[in-house]
Formats: structure tokens, C-alpha cells, sequence
């Protein structure tokens, strides 16, 4: 049976709980490791890696099916068609 435990961050420093429902999660999912971040750096965390995928370079594109110029965010190889996001949207 789990029970509460105490865990410090390793970011802040600051002492969090890993809850019983919480540990039970976990083994359910597999994981192995418990946390390392408390509910806010976590957060923080996460809004980092987030910002990077918000930064990330584009590359111009032409619209293989209405011919529309387009920014991707992977270079085109040439050898793939590459879709406008409207395009992109009503093929699926």
C-alpha cells in the first residue's frame, strides 16, 4: 500500500508531497522514478520546452496542392510533397 511521502525539489529546494494516488499512478504507468520538480517548477518547467518549440526555425515552402507559399517547421527535402496548413488540414 502507498503512503504520503516528502520530497524536496530539485530546482527550488522546497519540500512537496508525492501523495498515494499519485505513487499508485505512477505504478500503474510503469514509471520507476519518482518526481523531481514540485507542481510549480514542473509547470515551469514544461512552459520552457513549450517556449523552444514556439522559437523554433521555419522554413518557406511551396503548397504542393494550391501552390500558395508556406511556412514549415522542417526543411523540405524535395523528394515529399509539402502542404500549406489549410491543405494540410482537408486531406486528413
Amino acid at each position: 500500500m502507498f503512503k504520503d511521502k516528502t520530497l524536496v525539489c530539485k530546482d527550488c529546494g522546497s519540500n512537496f508531497t508525492f501523495t498515494a494516488g499519485e505513487q499508485e499512478f505512477h505504478a500503474e504507468k510503469g514509471f520507476t522514478n519518482e518526481p523531481q520538480r514540485c507542481k510549480d517548477c514542473r509547470a515551469a518547467h514544461r512552459g520552457q520546452a513549450r517556449g523552444d518549440r514556439n522559437n523554433r526555425e521555419m522554413f518557406t515552402a511551396t503548397c504542393a496542392s494550391c501552390g500558395s507559399s508556406c511556412q514549415v517547421p522542417f526543411e523540405p527535402r524535395g523528394d515529399r510533397p509539402v502542404y500549406c496548413s489549410d491543405c494540410f488540414r482537408s486531406r486528413q
